[in-house]
C-alpha cells in the first residue's frame, strides 16, 4: 500500500473541509446576539413549515426523462430555478446531496441552515458578493460527487432574469445545466419581497417541469457563454409560461 504524498494529504484535507463547510452549520460568532437568535428561529420555523406543508403537496412531474439524461454516466447536473420557488424546490429535491449557492448575508445564513436540514449543502457566495470563491467551492464539490443548484435570478434580482453563474460552472466542470420550475396551483406570495417568494398552500397540486439539459463547451468564450445564458433564460421563460397555463387549467 502506497503512502500518501504531502500534496495528496493536503488535497484530501481541503476536500474534507469543503464538504464540512457545505453540509454543517456555519459559526455565527460574527453576528450579534439578536441576529443569532433570529437566524436560528427563522431556520427552525421555515424548516418545520416546509417539511409539514411539503409532505401534503401532490406533485405532477413532467420531463423526468430529462433528469435521467442529465444524470446518466454519473453526471452531476447543475439545477437552475427561480429564486421565488426555493421552498418547493428544496422539499422536492431533498436528500440528494445537492449544493446550493446561497448569499453571504443574514438572510442567506438562515436559508443555508434549513437547506442543510433537508440534506442539501450550501456554498456561500453570490453574483454580488463572494461569487468566485463559491464557484470554486462548487467545482470542488462536483468533483467529489455532489450535485449543484442555483437560484438563477438571486440573490437580489431582477426577478426572472437569469445570471451567468450556472453557465460558468458548467464550462468549468463539463456537467449539464438542468433547468426546472415548480408551479403550485395555490400559494401565498410575499408581494413586498423583490422576488415575490411563493409558499405553496397545504394539499395543493404542484407541477414540476424539467427541461432538457444544456451543455457548455470547456473552451466557450464570452460570446458562447452569453448565448448559453440567453438559451437558459429562454428555457426558463418557457417553463414559466407552461406552468402558468397548467395552473390556469389550460394544459
Amino acid at each position: 500500500m502506497e503512502a500518501s504524498t504531502p500534496s495528496q494529504s493536503r488535497r484530501e484535507f481541503n476536500d474534507a473541509e469543503a464538504v464540512a463547510r457545505a453540509f454543517t452549520f456555519a459559526d455565527l460568532s460574527s453576528y450579534s446576539f439578536r441576529q443569532r437568535f433570529l437566524i436560528r428561529l427563522a431556520d427552525i420555523a421555515f424548516y418545520t413549515i416546509i417539511r409539514l406543508v411539503g409532505s401534503t403537496i401532490r406533485y405532477e412531474v413532467r420531463g423526468w426523462e430529462n433528469f435521467e439524461a442529465a444524470t446518466q454516466n454519473d453526471q452531476k447536473p447543475i439545477h437552475t430555478f427561480w429564486h421565488n420557488r426555493i421552498f418547493a424546490a428544496i422539499h422536492f429535491w431533498q436528500k440528494r446531496s445537492i449544493v446550493v449557492m446561497t448569499s453571504q448575508s443574514f438572510d442567506g445564513e438562515y436559508i443555508a441552515r434549513f437547506i442543510q436540514r433537508f440534506g442539501s449543502g450550501a456554498a456561500r457566495g453570490s453574483s454580488t458578493r463572494g461569487g468566485l470563491p463559491a464557484l470554486i467551492e462548487m467545482k470542488r464539490l462536483i468533483r467529489l460527487g455532489y450535485g449543484a443548484a442555483f437560484t438563477i435570478d438571486g440573490p437580489k434580482g431582477p426577478r426572472y432574469v437569469a445570471k451567468v453563474g450556472a453557465v460558468l460552472l458548467a464550462k468549468k466542470t463539463g456537467q449539464p445545466i438542468l433547468p426546472f420550475t415548480i408551479t403550485a396551483k395555490h400559494f401565498w406570495e410575499a408581494r413586498k419581497s423583490w422576488d415575490r417568494t411563493q409558499a405553496p398552500y397545504p394539499f395543493t397540486r404542484a407541477l414540476v417541469d424539467i427541461a432538457p439539459p444544456i451543455f457548455v463547451s470547456a473552451d466557450a468564450g464570452k460570446e458562447e457563454l452569453e448565448a448559453k445564458r440567453d438559451e437558459l433564460q429562454g428555457v426558463l421563460d418557457e417553463l414559466e409560461r407552461r406552468g402558468r397555463e397548467w395552473a390556469n387549467g389550460r394544459q
